[in-house]
């Protein structure tokens, strides 16, 4: 057994919450909502850390404009913090590059991160996961025993079948599913509180956490998570 797994738990003991943010298709939104999510938590008083998992497509530096800063090390490593959100990730690590890792490699690198990260006490963790069910979802599920996933999808034929596979997984592993979230809908037919509508102004806020919480996207996104996150 690897001996990091018990330092993992230590680190995790005084994290109320941790919610996996995961979608089953690239270019859906998830780090967008995943970083929204965390500055909107930040913003409501609530103690929260990010962590960007996805080693290839790390891109919540960009989103939060966190391109040039870096973590202290002290006894492990010290997130550092970004409009009040503790933020870790690969990207730090990596100067900005892909990862290319696969199988045990990957594990290693979780184990590592998870075990050298100084979280402290955290009313959230939200994890951006890489897309897909692959060796990082099922790593982090094992290793966060109290993981809960929020599903990202899109209005898609395609996608909605892909959720469905997806989501019968994580519940035969017996991982609380949150909720889902439909990103990018077109129009408000059938929307509920689930849907996030498509806002053509978010691009030019990437980078700025002010102006992101000013968008659509980040008002639909408060509605759902006031309902979904009690």
């Amino acid at each position: 057994m690897d001996p990091r797994t018990s330092v993992i738990k230590k680190r995790f003991s005084k994290v109320k919450r941790v919610i996996a943010v995961t979608g089953w298709k690239g270019g859906i939104g998830k780090s967008v909502t995943a970083s929204m999510l965390s500055l909107i938590l930040a913003q409501k008083g609530k103690a929260c850390g990010l962590l960007d998992l996805d080693f290839t497509g790390a891109s919540d530096c960009i989103i939060l404009g966190a391109k040039d800063i870096f973590p202290e090390e002290k006894n492990g490593i010290v997130p550092p913090e970004i409009n009040g959100i503790k933020f870790m990730s690969i990207y730090f690590f990596s100067d900005g590059k892909a990862v290319p890792l696969r199988g045990n490699n990957i594990t290693d690198a979780i184990i590592e991160m998870l075990a050298i990260t100084q979280w402290g006490k955290l009313d959230y963790l939200i994890i951006d996961m890489p897309p897909g069910i692959n060796d990082t979802a099922l790593d982090v599920v094992r290793l966060i025993d109290r993981t809960e996933i929020l599903a990202l999808t899109i209005p898609s034929i395609i996608a909605k079948d892909v959720l469905e596979r997806s989501l019968e997984l994580y519940k035969r592993l017996k991982v609380p599913i949150v909720g889902i979230i439909k990103n990018n809908l077109v129009h408000s037919k059938g929307m509920g509180l689930e849907g996030i509508p498509y806002d053509d102004k978010l691009e030019t806020a990437l980078g700025c956490p002010d102006k992101l919480l000013k968008t659509k996207f980040a008002i639909s996104l408060e509605k759902i998570i006031s309902g979904l996150l009690k």
